[in-house]
């Protein structure tokens, strides 16, 4: 008995001992520049006991490849939709720590000034990744400029492709980019559908400068903290995703990004 009692203390006590050491480690996170790896910017500075190791996303890094290499214990970029494709692609399974913002999606154009003057046969870029080049026509069709197919109701299960738009009144033509193309193919198309972080990296303002923008209201586009399931627990990921959902956070992100990135989530 005293004999099960030591070992069970030692096994306690080595735990502990990795626990520690985890928690000493730096948190490696992937982030895109904007606003997510500003906003952990903004972590680090409140909370001086989380270290972060912030590794800004560079156009062509799959963050979850590098999440499922052991490269990153986190990554901040993505929505729910986009993750279960991405899941799907790689044949791995991810955690949701937090749900923390949303960026709407807006549409944008440097040769109209309103939608009411799209041109006929106008050339419209949008998202070449299945899950935004789907939010990219439901945010059309919000703004009466096409009608998907029936039986597309749920933007986040129905996911729709250029072959399921059922009206096309102004024949646009839809092309498809790799998204943070998007931005510079401005003055080459009609429209844009830029993802936010996207169009705030080119110095537009989604809530100023779009010329439709997707809603807030039940969105399911919401960004989130990923990592992988045998760190979902570690006291490092939910300490992050404590700082990330608090009051302090979600005024930092109302107070620098004014309706262009929201808060959904406050606890």
């Amino acid at each position: 008995m005293k004999k099960s009692l030591m070992v069970i203390a030692g096994l306690a006590m080595s735990f502990n001992m990795i626990s520690s050491a985890m928690a000493a480690e730096a948190l490696r996170i992937a982030a895109d520049p904007v606003p997510h790896a500003e906003i952990l910017q903004y972590v680090k500075k409140i909370d001086p006991s989380l270290d972060l190791k912030i590794i800004e996303l560079t156009s062509g890094v799959n963050a979850n490849e590098l999440l499922a290499h052991g490269d990153v214990d986190a990554n901040y970029f993505q929505h729910v939709p986009y993750l279960r494709d991405q899941q799907k692609a790689l044949g791995q399974t991810f955690a949701v720590a937090a749900t923390v913002h949303i960026e709407p999606l807006g549409i944008y154009s440097r040769k109209i000034t309103s939608l009411q003057q799209v041109p006929n046969n106008a050339t419209v870029a949008v998202p070449n990744n299945v899950t935004n080049l789907s939010r990219a026509l439901y945010l059309l069709q919000a703004q009466g400029l096409i009608k998907l197919k029936a039986g597309f109701n749920d933007p986040a299960n129905d996911q729709a492709t250029p072959k399921d738009i059922a009206e096309n009144p102004k024949q646009l033509k839809i092309l498809e980019i790799e998204s943070p193309q998007i931005p510079r193919s401005l003055d080459d198309v009609d429209l844009a559908v830029i993802n936010g972080n996207y169009a705030l990296e080119a110095g537009l303002v989604p809530a100023k400068d779009a010329l439709g923008l997707e809603s807030a209201d039940n969105n399911p586009y919401a960004n989130i903290l990923v990592t992988t399931p045998k760190l979902a627990d570690d006291p490092r990921i939910k300490k992050l995703a404590e700082d990330l959902q608090s009051p302090k956070v979600a005024e930092f992100i109302r107070q620098n990004y004014q309706g262009s990135v929201i808060p959904v989530a406050v606890k």
